[in-house]
Order: C-alpha cells, then sequence, then structure tokens
C-alpha cells in the first residue's frame, strides 16, 4: 500500500499509554491501528443509524410477509 509521511504533535498522554499498550508496534504502525479503528467505529455508527428507520415501525405491525415479531420468535425456535 502506498505510504504517505505524517508530522504531527499528539497528546503525550495518550501517545504513551498507546505506546505502552501496544509496545510492539513502532509509531507507524499504531496509528494505522488508531486511523483503521477510529474509520470502523465511524462505518458502525452508520450502519446502525441505517436501521434506526426499523424503530418507526413496531415489529408486531404486520407487513406484506407478516410481522416482524412472529419471524424472530420463529427464528429463535419461541413457541
Amino acid at each position: 500500500m502506498p505510504r504517505i509521511r505524517v508530522s504531527t504533535t499528539v497528546d503525550e498522554t495518550l501517545i504513551t499509554a498507546a505506546r505502552r499498550s501496544r509496545s510492539e508496534l513502532n509509531d507507524a504502525a499504531l496509528l494505522d491501528e488508531a486511523l483503521a479503528s477510529l474509520l470502523a467505529t465511524q462505518r458502525g455508527a452508520e450502519i446502525d443509524t441505517s436501521y434506526s428507520a426499523y424503530d418507526d415501525q413496531p415489529l408486531s405491525d404486520p407487513d406484506a410477509w407478516g410481522g416482524l415479531d412472529s419471524f424472530h420468535d420463529a427464528a429463535a425456535g419461541v413457541e
């Protein structure tokens, strides 16, 4: 993967704790991991937000295929 150089200042306490926590990583790998984690967290939040549309309709409201609550019960083996 192409690499770019990043030169910045960071919070000393944060970088010290991160270095201690992941002492096997150099600073470049540590920042790669932190950025990947940030993006994964952000993507997870986007996915969670997209599911909020389902909060507008209660599971018990029937649709063309029945109610989602009965589907959940059937999938879970609840009688």
